[in-house]
């Protein structure tokens, strides 16, 4: 199942991130909103109770989110660029880290790092990054995350292909997506058409 998040303010700073013209700085700064922004959609149903408070003039029973805190899981170096407008809206949120890179005669991803917070299998568990191109990289990613015994899982990107998202929901269909848009197609390289480049370049100015 796949979400598109179609809030005109997440159109809009998509737009500004496409552009040619958009400088790193201007990047990571529209990055952050928009993560922000898909962060409180793919959130939404997390479980709640009650917790009982006292407020300035009476106690009473409100909602509170139950359960252990919520995990963000950065596949890297890209990822990282989403996690601090996921960060702003849930502070206390647990972070994880996978490192795969793709290797660009094969497309395949090759694993290099590892880390999770404890009792993952008892956390919502988000995964980020924000292209889902040829789906292999975040496909591999859901497969490591399920062998660590994560069973709540989500997966939330910037752009899609029509070809990730058919891989990746081939791989793992029970897992969500979530995006901003999903594109054309890919071309030759495994970019995203018309995509908006390489996603950690211009996060990082390393293009």
């Amino acid at each position: 199942m796949i979400t598109i998040v179609s809030h005109p303010l997440v159109q809009h700073k998509l737009t500004l991130m496409r552009e040619k013209s958009t400088d790193n700085a201007l990047f990571r700064e529209t990055l952050r909103e928009i993560s922000f922004l898909l962060a409180y959609e793919v959130t939404k149903d997390l479980d709640l109770g009650t917790r009982e408070i006292e407020t300035p003039l009476e106690r009473g029973t409100f909602p509170w989110l139950e359960g252990r805190r919520i995990c963000f899981v950065s596949i890297l170096r890209a990822g990282n660029g989403l996690l601090e407008g996921m960060l702003d809206l849930v502070p206390d949120a647990r972070v994880g880290h996978i490192g795969l890179y793709r290797d660009h005669a094969t497309l395949q991803p090759v694993q290099y790092y590892l880390k999770l917070p404890e009792a993952i299998g008892e956390r919502d568990v988000i995964v980020v990054d924000p292209m889902l191109a040829t789906g292999n990289s975040s496909a591999a990613a859901l497969t490591m995350l399920k062998k660590a015994g994560a069973r709540r899982l989500k997966f939330m990107c910037l752009l899609a292909a029509p070809e990730g998202v058919s891989a990746f929901e081939k791989a793992h269909p029970d897992v969500p997506i979530f995006t901003a848009a999903v594109d054309r197609q890919l071309n030759e390289q495994g970019y995203i058409l018309p995509g908006l480049g390489d996603a950690g370049d211009r996060i990082y100015g390393t293009a």
